[in-house]
């Protein structure tokens, strides 16, 4: 087909089809006009077919109908691609290069926005005669010569500017088989795809699909040649953010009403359980927080801007060998949207994001890092204890905020991680002693763990009957692989999804009452018989957790509102973490503070007590003041001689007393 026949059914198409969408866009001052293809195909099979293997001329001569039509400076955008044109970035080969296709993927990277020169006119100093020069490559080109014979300079009139950004696309996890790396591929947007309005689709770790015109790029060798090898990329034609629903799953009609018919089932709780992870032997309660985990509660906006989380971060502590590693990796294969990453493998900057410097067009970029990409899905973190300090830090604001602020070279940005993290640790010596304080050996900051809602220690115990039946089910797995499962992982995958899709619980009256009477109940029961410091048995923190497993509980039903039956759920599963966490020793009581803040009620009323003492003691005796009288005195207010030891050596190591001459103490 020829060019003046293309303009012009291009002119009649858009006269019949778009004619209205046109003069709204002029009207609108709108740069694009979007085209359907199925739209176009219906009204000439040739012509659509001429766009997907003459893209150029074919957009070219599009925009030019439209001209002709008082649309000026409009650029014609085409989507809804057919299935024989989509392909995966893996699959682009040299055949493709000038052919019009359609990828999806994450954005990882992406560079700032920098105006490039499309042409640029001279003119002749002898005869006066202006030179048009088309700028295609990445070199600035001017005219050789003139039509009057003149080589050498060229006086330069004007140039035409467009903007243009780069985009590095990755393969979606999602779309992966098995253990293989995710392929990338470098985009080009020109003119309004960098508008401010599409720079919100294209941030790093939404999902895009794209559509475009695949182009070779020569790569120069370092002494100057160019090499034989060339890279690729895709000049977007049109840009449109795939909307993450949870992990984008389709669920069929047929599939809806089995799901719908297993949410009738009396014992679907039961049968969850059993399914999620059928592979590992006992821990029912974690396997119970885990499907809470999977569904969530429910994200709430308040009018004054105010987002409050609706994911559920589970810890695990626990002794090795007792199948962590192996319900976080059987967790990633039922959660529709998950990201691994493990201790030593990950760094702070690959958590949240990285700064890189981006050579397409020479300036800063972002990087979006697992905590980002996993957004709206999961993020398994393994071996948590053996990350830095500094890298464990980054994880604070994308596991309470949800959102990941950037402040490096000239970079400043906010990312969202809207990521439920279910992480696994180890305790402080590789193995919880049975005789010691749980809350002591988990050797994690308190900040952070203060930010999961649930921690199950788990602990590994010598059993005669607990050991048989644990060995037996093992070696059983091993003697017939073959599992007889009730449900199958991809039902329970689209079950989870659909209930996240779907379901928005409210919390009814009498749920919000259960919940409200435990709070006062647990508050209230904190005392202390000497007037010393009251132990905090929970926190607003706990009540908000409560809040998120109660609407979990209800989710999971598929139920759309959440009952007392399911706050009496969410209770059991908090109490049954914080009777092993949270309990003090010394005087039975929970408390919360044992690992919200790493110092237990019963210590801060002791550091109380030798502060006071030790201020007693100055009035009496002077600046110095012998160790001996305080621990006599202690012993009068039943504080034994190891406590007040061991609060002599936090109070020096806080710089709040020093020790002038052994035996004696000062206060500075």
């Amino acid at each position: 087909m020829d060019a003046a026949e293309q303009i012009k059914k291009f002119q009649e198409f858009l006269e019949s089809e778009h004619h209205s969408d046109l003069l709204k866009a002029i009207r609108t001052g709108k740069k694009s006009l979007n085209i359907d293809f199925i739209g176009l195909s219906k009204f000439d099979i040739d012509l659509a077919e001429s766009v997907l293997e003459f893209p150029d001329d074919s957009i070219k001569a599009a925009e030019i109908a439209a001209e002709g039509l008082e649309g000026k400076n409009v650029f014609v955008r085409f989507f809804n691609i057919p299935n024989s044109q989509q392909i995966m970035i893996r699959n682009i080969r040299s055949e493709h290069i000038n052919k019009f296709l359609e990828i999806n993927g994450i954005v990882r990277q992406k560079s700032d926005v920098r105006p490039q020169v499309t042409s640029a006119k001279f003119e002749c100093p002898s005869c006066g005669n202006t030179i048009n020069v088309l700028q295609l490559d990445t070199s600035f080109k001017e005219p050789s010569r003139c039509g009057c014979g003149r080589k050498g300079k060229f006086r330069l009139l004007n140039k035409e500017l467009v903007d243009a950004q780069a985009i590095i696309l990755e393969e979606s996890p999602e779309d992966i088989e098995g253990s293989e790396q995710p392929k990338r591929m470098n985009l080009f947007l020109k003119n309004d795809l960098v508008s401010p309005l599409g720079e919100k689709k294209t941030n790093p770790g939404s999902k895009i699909k794209v559509s475009g015109v695949v182009k070779e790029v020569p790569i120069t060798l370092r002494t100057g040649a160019q090499s034989t090898r060339f890279d690729l990329l895709i000049e977007c034609n049109h840009v449109e953010g795939v909307e993450e629903e949870f992990g984008n799953i389709e669920i069929s009609d047929e599939e809806e009403k089995q799901i719908l018919d297993l949410a009738k089932d009396p014992k679907l709780h039961d049968k969850l359980i059993k399914c999620v992870a059928p592979t590992i032997y006992g821990h029912e309660k974690i396997k119970e927080a885990l499907i809470y985990q999977q569904v969530g509660g429910v994200q709430k906006e308040r009018t004054d801007g105010v987002v409050t989380r609706g994911d559920i971060h589970v810890l695990l502590v626990g002794d090795p060998g007792c199948g962590k590693s192996q319900l976080i990796k059987r967790m990633q294969k039922v959660a529709p949207k998950a990201r691994f990453v493990s201790g030593k493998g990950a760094s702070g900057a690959g958590l949240t994001a990285a700064v890189v410097r981006d050579e397409f067009l020479k300036g800063w970029a972002l990087e979006a890092g697992a905590l980002v990409l996993a957004n709206k899905g999961m993020c398994m973190i393994d071996e948590l204890d053996k990350m830095s300090n500094e890298d464990r830090s980054a994880m604070h604001e994308a596991l309470e905020q949800q959102t990941v602020s950037i402040s490096k070279a000239n970079v400043q940005a906010t990312l969202r991680s809207e990521t439920t993290v279910l992480a696994a640790a180890n305790p402080k010596f590789g193995r919880f002693d049975p005789y010691g304080i749980i809350a002591d050996q988990i050797d994690l900051p308190p900040a952070l763990i203060n930010r999961f809602d649930l921690i199950f220690p788990i602990k590994d115990l010598p059993s005669a009957e607990k050991d048989s039946k644990l060995a037996g089910f093992i070696l059983k797995l091993h003697q017939n692989p073959e599992l007889n499962v009730e449900l199958d992982t991809e039902l329970i995958r689209k079950y989870f999804a659909y209930a996240k899709q779907k379901i928005h619980p409210r919390i009814n009256d009498s749920a919000l009452e259960e919940l409200q009477s435990y709070f006062v109940r647990m508050r209230s029961g904190s005392s202390s018989e000497d007037g010393g410091v009251k132990a905090m048995p929970i926190s607003a923190r706990q009540l908000e957790a409560l809040v998120r497993l109660t609407e979990a509980a209800a989710r999971l039903r598929l139920s759309s509102v959440a009952t007392k039956k399911d706050a009496k759920k969410a209770i059991e599963l908090l109490e049954y973490c914080l009777a092993q966490v949270a309990t003090d020793s010394e005087t039975g009581q929970i408390d919360i503070d044992r690992i919200s803040t790493g110092i237990s009620a019963t210590q801060r009323n002791s550091i109380h007590v030798v502060k006071e003492l030790i201020n007693e003691l100055e009035n009496k005796l002077g600046k110095v003041i012998p160790i001996d009288d305080i621990i006599r005195e202690a012993g009068s207010k039943s504080v034994s001689e190891d406590t007040v030891e061991e609060v002599i050596e936090k109070l020096k190591r806080s710089g709040d007393i020093f020790e002038p001459k052994r035996g004696f103490i000062s206060r500075i």
